[in-house]
């Protein structure tokens, strides 16, 4: 069976483009982004949050998944990276991008939970894990990516994905599914 999405986000296309202009080479797979719209399109309504918004394909999977009603607030440290989604997305009114490290905004944020958090950077994943976690409302749901291990990763991407997942593991206000697929993936579910 073929695993590759076929639905692709109408701005994907020039998204792309501008991250091989800019050599930006993190996005998430398209693997994972039909999981993303997947996971957006089961909150109608919902609140959502990406940690590290990247040049923007993530975001444009999120958005084409979720309904009119449901809002995403997207974080990035590089203003000039985000820019780009900010300029090929931003007119969607169901979008925020905040510029701002994201562990310090998960320090300062005090508004409503979150139904789906999506962390694609190290904050919120590798570190503030715990205010992340916070943060899921319960029944939504916590998913990273990027957790094989692939030659073009730093050595301490390894440790720091073992001290990751044995932290995840411990909680028992999540349950945690791990899946060997895309870039190596983890949803975990928050109990009511």
């Amino acid at each position: 069976m073929d695993d590759e999405p076929t639905q692709l986000p109408p701005a994907l296309p020039a998204l792309r483009a501008r991250a091989r202009d800019a050599g930006f080479t993190m996005s998430s797979e398209d693997r994972t982004g039909s999981l993303l719209a997947a996971l957006a399109a089961a909150r109608p309504g919902g609140n959502i949050l990406e940690l590290g918004t990247g040049i923007g394909e993530g975001t444009a999977w999120l958005l084409s998944g979720m309904d009119r009603s449901a809002a995403l607030t997207t974080v990035e440290l590089d203003p000039a990276v985000q820019d780009v989604g900010r300029e090929l997305l931003g007119a969607d009114p169901r979008v925020t991008f905040v510029t701002e490290d994201g562990g310090t905004w998960l320090d300062a944020y005090g508004g409503a939970l979150f139904d789906l958090v999506f962390a694609d950077t190290w904050p919120g994943k590798f570190t503030h894990l715990g205010r992340a976690l916070d943060l899921v409302a319960p029944g939504g749901i916590y998913l990273i990516d990027d957790l094989l291990p692939l030659p073009d990763r730093p050595a301490e991407h390894t440790a720091a994905v073992r001290r990751l997942l044995a932290g995840l593991e411990e909680r028992e206000d999540f349950r945690c599914v791990r899946l060997a697929w895309a870039s190596g993936l983890l949803m975990a579910v928050r109990g009511s």
